[in-house]
């Protein structure tokens, strides 16, 4: 089991380090311009010499992203619990959050920065906006799918409405939810880099895809690079730690989170 962890890590770590390999050797025997393609050791540099203002950017990004995160995981629940209560309640409404999943962002930013006038809310209703879809379809998913024998028993014997969703729907709906949740994860970072690049912030309160966008229009790749990798790097934590928390929940009793024997 040990040597299967070791080969699952180190594959895609000796993997990345020839990719990175390549790609420097390829620059220096090219003699590719730094402002065309740095090689991966000007980008770790300009990483190096730019931390600080690079990881205070972060910060403003990932605050948005876990706010709106946050809201999407609440409001879509919410939502799909509303949903499942009526047939024509989700006839109704349901469409409307599929034109708002598959609506670009960028179409309705300028509307959305019209309409508010604080910098902050713009970024985060477009963040939640990206985020919110996967998380109510797969809750409603994961509520219509509960067994319909368990259903008629609660029924049976005189359960609320109230006691059937918290008691049978809910926890069978949750590793819906949670598998909503690792995809909106990501989500929630992408609408919030569009929504910052489209709104165009700046300042201290610039969060790092602004700063990216600046790099890029002064033709300073390296530093372009480096916001993008702290921008990747990020997506795949919160990947990993959705994933992580999904697993804790779910590992004493559902069958995909349980370890085959």
């Amino acid at each position: 089991m040990i040597w299967g962890r070791i080969v699952r890590t180190g594959l895609p770590l000796l993997a990345g380090i020839a990719i990175l390999a390549l790609w420097e050797s390829a620059v220096r025997l090219g003699n590719v311009p730094i402002y065309v393609l740095p090689g991966p050791s000007a980008v770790i540099v300009a990483l190096i010499e730019n931390f600080p203002g690079l990881v205070s950017a972060l910060g403003v990004t990932l605050e948005v992203t876990f706010i709106a995160l946050a809201l999407a995981a609440f409001s879509g629940a919410i939502i799909a619990f509303l949903l499942i209560q009526s047939t024509a309640i989700e006839r109704t409404l349901f469409p409307y959050a599929v034109i708002l999943q598959v609506t670009p962002i960028v179409t309705i930013a300028p509307f959305v920065i019209i309409w508010v006038d604080d910098i902050f809310t713009v970024l985060l209703i477009l963040a939640w906006m990206a985020a919110i879809f996967p998380i109510l379809s797969n809750t409603l998913l994961g509520l219509k799918s509960a067994d319909s024998n368990l259903r008629d028993l609660f029924k049976l014997y005189g359960a609320s409405r109230w006691q059937t969703a918290r008691l049978l729907l809910a926890p069978g709906a949750l590793p819906y939810f949670l598998g909503g949740l690792r995809i909106s994860g990501g989500l929630a970072l992408i609408g919030t880099v569009v929504a910052e690049m489209v709104a165009g912030t700046a300042g201290t309160r610039s969060g790092l895809a602004s700063r990216l966008v600046e790099a890029s229009y002064r033709l300073e790749l390296p530093l372009a690079l480096a916001c993008f990798a702290l921008l990747s790097a990020t997506g795949v934590l919160i990947y990993f730690v959705i994933d992580w928390l999904s697993h804790r929940l779910l590992r004493h009793w559902h069958e995909s989170a349980i370890a085959p024997r």
